[in-house]
């Protein structure tokens, strides 16, 4: 299996990220990455060969039209692997799925049947599910007989308490997968092994996970499985996002819908792209761009944010009977000093205290060494968690 690759597909809205693995001692090593943006407009590819440490850019410009973006991204990308063939053979595609529903707890092979499924999953990711599956058939043509697996971003919660699960609906409805499922399972899973691994004292305690990037949730895990996470049926609940609303009453819905006149499709494309911190700030729903503006409902947005995370952090905590370490994941959570240190003292009452020092330098330790709760700053990388579980189903047996 050592000259054999695992090629991950994790494919968004807006971007489409790639990457080649080959199978080292100590697991997955990643030898190439590819990541094209700005879809469904200007496309940007950027390469990088980890092996020498060599970042390419390249403008392969505007799709033919915004419905073609994201298969000519694909057209693009595919180019790209089969120039790779002096790296070795490509054993399996490992493609991030949002939603797997009440049928995936696992990573799984994809046939006709789990395609079909995971298809009828479209209206609860909208914004993501239809692109997580458009490579499966791409490739399915372009390397046809290449074993493709799904792994689920829902997987790493189904380890929750049924009443985590369950919403205070008529039964028939739960019984027939109206359940809380939670999403940002691939995250959740490399932080709980790296964890595992560099902090083990703490990883076998009662750790709330913030994944803080274009989506937003938190996750309570005791042991390093997930017991409760803000996030619900769909990736709308929990947190403030960059557009996306976050806990919401339902009667707001019913309100806009039955008294307002909007159309169901008006409220989803409110509550999915034009809510959240774009909504809150009527400016941007980027983080940076409110956080370095002087102008005041720029302000009010990044507080509403952060009041938000702080009642989170306290409900998680309730959940777990007390919290003994806090870790701050995704884009915002590795490369926004400020908004870590207003996190860190959102949670001063649980007995942290923030060193500025590790904090301005990125941790991986944000806390003070009298600070009664630790917080730390840990990358993910769910692109080898990918590679990671693509091993473990073509070889039968876990890998690290």
């Amino acid at each position: 299996m050592s000259d054999q690759l695992v090629v991950t597909f994790n494919a968004g809205s807006s971007s489409l990220r790639c990457g080649v693995f080959k199978l080292a001692a100590d697991g997955p090593l990643q030898v190439r990455n590819f990541h094209i943006r700005g879809l469904p407009g200007q496309m940007l590819l950027t390469e990088k060969d980890l092996k020498t440490g060599r970042l390419q850019e390249f403008d392969l410009g505007a799709p033919s039209s915004a419905d073609r973006a994201h298969p000519e991204a694909l057209t693009h990308m595919l180019a790209r692997l089969d120039a790779l063939s002096d790296l070795g053979n490509i054993a399996a595609f490992s493609h991030r799925i949002v939603h797997g529903g009440t049928d995936h707890a696992t990573p799984v092979k994809v046939t006709d049947d789990v395609l079909e499924r995971l298809k009828k999953l479209e209206p609860l990711a909208p914004s993501h599910q239809p692109h997580n599956l458009r490579p499966i058939r791409q490739l399915r043509a372009h390397y046809p007989g290449i074993p493709q697996i799904a792994c689920f971003d829902t997987a790493f919660h189904r380890t929750q308490p049924r009443v985590a699960q369950i919403f205070g609906l008529p039964r028939d409805l739960t019984d027939d997968g109206v359940l809380r499922y939670g999403f940002h399972g691939l995250s959740y899973d490399y932080i709980a092994h790296t964890l595992a691994r560099s902090y083990p004292d703490l990883a076998a305690k009662r750790i709330i996970v913030a994944q803080l990037g274009r989506g937003v949730s938190v996750c309570a895990m005791k042991d390093g499985r997930s017991v409760a996470t803000t996030m619900g049926l769909t990736a709308l609940d929990g947190l403030p996002m960059g557009r996306r609303c976050g806990a919401l009453d339902p009667g707001v819905v019913l309100h806009l819908i039955m008294d307002r006149g909007h159309s169901p499709e008006e409220v989803r494309a409110m509550l999915y792209e034009q809510s959240g911190l774009l909504g809150v700030s009527g400016i941007t729903g980027e983080m940076n761009d409110l956080l370095t503006s002087d102008r005041a409902e720029a302000a009010e947005a990044v507080d509403f944010f952060t009041y938000q995370c702080g009642r989170s952090f306290g409900s998680l905590a309730a959940a777990m009977g007390g919290v003994d370490g806090v870790v701050l994941t995704g884009g915002m959570g590795e490369h926004i000093p400020t908004l870590r240190a207003r996190l860190v003292r959102e949670l001063a009452w649980l007995g942290a205290e923030l060193d500025e020092v590790a904090n301005g330098l990125g941790g991986p330790v944000l806390t003070t060494d009298q600070s009664r709760l630790p917080v730390l700053m840990l990358p993910t990388d769910e692109e080898r968690v990918l590679a990671r579980r693509a091993y473990e189903v073509l070889e039968g047996h876990p890998t690290a």
